[in-house]
């Protein structure tokens, strides 16, 4: 049953032409929100589609609210803000992740707890639905595996790394053809590297949860175990039960084994609850897709050389390519860690500048040196 519509908030300044057009603004926003919910309600299925309706519900008396306020549809309105615009936009050609992500920014912006004329019930709804989106994003980044991982943080590896090599290498005054040379041995040595290593690391992740994992190993005896004297109450204490628990357990399969052991059914161990343990990938699939992101993102910075430019152009050209492909890998990282996303990009492009600047003095310094 939804909430009943909150009255207009009393007030005792007269309301203004700004005012009003403020009040324009927040239905337009609310109703594009309201859209953007229903889109994306209607990619999911289930408990997430449920959620998704309701936030849309919600933003929907929201819009009542205002709508009250200005005495009915206005004859002119205006464009919903840009924010507001690109995740619409974005909810029809994106996965629902990014778009969570945005939304749950947005809804920690809202302006209503400093409007005098919205009340203190949208005020709080505004703050549970940021922690509800927050709720339904985080699902989308349980669900993303170790092979995005890996390529995301492949491709940044690849930019930073190759960029201070080429910058590092064509500082010391070298000919380009060896500029060249040193960029393409760095992009093939560090995607193999980053390839076998990330290899090793999911597949010994892997190994490494499945030997937590309870197993049948011990079924076959539990049959001829004592019902009151047994260590199979030790077991279930080891994995984290009380002693209590762990004897009325034990004791419960040892029976139930000891029947089936009686008739023609062969047992079968009850299935029991584990620790649930963070999706890992695929080690092969997180090793081909850091293999191949790390030389995607290695490639650009040298590029320039490729196409046949030198000198500073070349270092121009690297620097430009490379900080936009920073900045939108620094983005994506913000969107999926719910952070702001100009400043996650800002952030990735300071630090591989940052590597660059620095391998690029040592390169000059190498090479006054060796002249």
């Amino acid at each position: 049953m939804s909430a009943p519509a909150q009255p207009p908030v009393p007030s005792t300044a007269e309301p203004t032409a700004r005012d009003r057009r403020r009040w324009a603004q927040y239905l337009v926003n609310e109703r594009a929100e309201a859209q953007v919910y229903r889109v994306l309600a209607g990619r999911r299925e289930g408990e997430e589609r449920d959620i998704l309706q309701a936030l849309a519900d919600a933003e929907g008396r929201h819009e009542a609210h205002w709508l009250g306020l200005l005495g009915g549809e206005p004859k002119r309105l205006p464009a919903p803000d840009v924010g507001t615009r690109v995740l619409g936009w974005m909810a029809k050609r994106f996965g629902s992740i990014f778009v969570l992500a945005l939304a749950q920014n947005a809804e920690g912006r809202s302006p209503y707890d400093d409007d005098p004329f919205a009340t203190t019930t949208m005020a709080a709804d505004e703050k549970i639905h940021h922690e509800v989106v927050r709720g339904l994003a985080a699902r989308g980044r349980r669900r993303l595996s170790g092979t995005f991982r890996a390529a995301v943080f492949g491709a940044n590896d690849g930019l930073v790394s190759n960029l201070a090599l080429v910058l590092g290498i064509g500082a010391t005054g070298v000919a380009p053809g060896f500029v060249l040379f040193s960029g393409v041995a760095g992009l093939l040595a560090g995607a193999l590297s980053m390839g076998a290593g990330e290899f090793v690391s999911v597949r010994s992740q892997r190994e490494l949860l499945a030997a937590t994992e309870p197993n049948n190993y011990a079924d076959a005896a539990l049959p001829h175990l004592d019902l009151d004297a047994n260590e199979l109450a030790l077991v279930y204490r080891a994995r984290g039960m009380s002693a209590d628990e762990a004897i009325v357990s034990a004791r419960a399969v040892i029976g139930a084994a000891q029947e089936a052991a009686d008739g023609s059914e062969p047992y079968r161990r009850p299935a029991e609850v584990v620790e649930a343990h963070e999706v890992v990938g695929s080690d092969w699939g997180a090793a081909g897709s850091s293999f191949l992101f790390f030389a995607s993102g290695a490639i650009i910075p040298v590029l320039p050389w490729i196409f046949g430019l030198t000198g500073v152009w070349a270092v121009v050209l690297a620097l430009f390519l490379v900080g936009v492909a920073l900045l939108s890998t620094g983005a994506m990282v913000g969107l999926l860690s719910g952070g702001p996303p100009l400043r996650r990009a800002v952030r990735q492009l300071v630090i591989g500048f940052g590597a660059a600047a620095i391998t690029y003095a040592l390169g000059l310094l190498f090479g006054v040196s060796m002249g």
